[in-house]
């Protein structure tokens, strides 16, 4: 499936058949395409705890208020990130890259990252966990599965059951799998002149 086709088809599908088991090396490729999803400066600040044990994927479903979806989808990938990323060896971010290109990025990402405050840091895991769950609903549509995000579910007990790092943050999470049904329709779209302005908001923009 071409990428403008999984764009179109692609929607939030909340029933999975239970009895199907995504291959190993399609979970490898998805993952694999998941870690192409950008980042600032290359800090890949997202980290994915994926839930494919049936006892964990029940205690997850339970900690997003029973939705059938987390238990029966082959995969519930818990987008978290790391706000210090940054921080942490960031040589390693480019050291594929020639040396003068480290030598020019690899201060620049201290020095904007040690200036801008913990809110930017934040904002950025959550700016990089969005990039990477529509990388993951794509592929996995261009896979031929299905997907759904969802922020229906207690952030606290999430955490505590995935381990989550002290520092750490939770953007959402997404479960991949095989449809029973497909989605319902779309609710209805806003029409275009609502939402995409030329050079600058209109001035009866609400």
């Amino acid at each position: 499936m071409d990428t403008l086709t999984a764009i179109q088809e692609r929607r939030a599908v909340k029933h999975y058949d239970p009895k199907f088991e995504m291959p190993e090396a399609d979970y490898d490729r998805l993952m694999d395409l998941a870690l192409l999803a950008p980042t600032s400066f290359n800090i890949q600040n997202w980290r994915f705890v994926v839930v494919r044990d049936a006892e964990q994927k029940k205690k997850l479903r339970a900690a997003a208020w029973d939705q059938a979806q987390v238990t029966d989808a082959c995969l519930a990938i818990v987008i978290c990130g790391d706000p210090k990323s940054w921080a942490k060896s960031p040589e390693r971010y480019w050291r594929n890259a020639p040396q003068s290109t480290q030598d020019v990025l690899v201060p620049m990402i201290e020095q904007f990252y040690s200036n801008s405050g913990e809110q930017v840091q934040h904002d950025e895991v959550m700016r990089s966990a969005g990039i990477a769950g529509q990388t993951i609903m794509l592929a996995a549509k261009a896979m031929g599965y299905d997907s759904c995000p969802m922020i229906g579910f207690d952030a606290e007990q999430v955490a505590e059951l995935i381990g989550l790092p002290e520092g750490h943050a939770i953007g959402f999470m997404v479960v991949v799998g095989k449809a029973l049904k497909p989605a319902h329709p779309r609710g209805g779209q806003l029409d275009k002149s609502e939402v995409v302005y030329t050079d600058r908001y209109p001035a009866n923009a609400s």
